[in-house]
């Protein structure tokens, strides 16, 4: 007897990053650094969800951001109101910051940082003439071995990364709609898009087969999952248990 299934289930983008956020929370890496390492969980609207995923506490998903794409423009949040990085010592938000506690990094610690580009690597804007939290964090990553965790939905999906990362500069940019940005590439990243989230908490695989739509779903995405019944099941419950998820807006 076939016990397989499919479904197609459509996602708008604040659906898909609240799924993401419950799949990032429940990796065993992130569950080990939570239990007795140090998690920095960067700016970012997805990241936001992320936090409140793991500290299980509303939190402003704009005021987590930093850089930000709204009202067709580049822009930041403003710096006033902007909260800071969350920073986790064995589960206990840590008073130094997440600059002191990134100097702590070992290898089984996690820096959670979000992105703007999807390929499979992972593009970031920066609006910092001198790379913002990434140029902070990313040598410290890459020399200890620490993990970087990506999570990113497919609306962010680009032909080539590394490509566009060549056409960007804050000091190369003549003319933008709000501020000029640059990109730096994540090439380490572990991604957590819609395609591993439902991997990890359900147990089917995913396709991404379109994108996009209109009268509120702009920007979304359509996917098909397949797997065991029982499994497409419980994919199809999860979505349908983040239908609704209010978009982000400023605050």
């Amino acid at each position: 007897m076939n016990d397989s299934a499919r479904a197609v289930l459509v996602l708008t983008p604040s659906e898909s990053k609240r799924i993401i956020a419950r799949a990032v929370a429940r990796m065993p890496l992130v569950q080990s650094a939570l239990d007795t390492g140090r998690i920095v969980i960067g700016h970012g609207t997805t990241n936001a969800y992320v936090a409140e995923e793991l500290l299980g506490e509303a939190t402003s998903r704009w005021r987590y951001a930093a850089g930000v794409i709204a009202g067709g423009r580049l822009d930041v949040t403003s710096g006033e109101s902007r909260l800071p990085p969350i920073a986790l010592k064995a589960g206990k938000p840590f008073d130094g910051g997440w600059v002191e506690l990134l100097r702590e990094f070992g290898g089984g610690d996690v820096f959670i940082k979000g992105g703007n580009a999807l390929d499979p690597n992972v593009g970031v804007l920066l609006g910092s003439d001198v790379g913002g939290t990434v140029g902070q964090m990313l040598g410290i990553i890459a020399a200890r071995g620490a993990h970087l965790v990506a999570p990113i939905g497919l609306e962010k999906l680009v032909p080539d990364v590394i490509e566009a990362a060549g056409h960007c500069g804050t000091a190369a940019t003549s003319h933008a709609d709000g501020i000029p940005v640059g990109m730096v590439v994540l090439t380490n990243a572990q991604v957590v898009s819609e395609l591993e989230a439902f991997e990890i908490l359900c147990g089917v695989q995913t396709w991404h087969i379109a994108s996009g739509g209109v009268d509120g779903s702009e920007g979304a995405v359509t996917l098909a999952v397949e797997g065991p019944a029982s499994a497409v099941r419980d994919a199809w419950e999860l979505a349908a248990s983040v239908a609704g998820e209010p978009p982000v807006t400023e605050e």
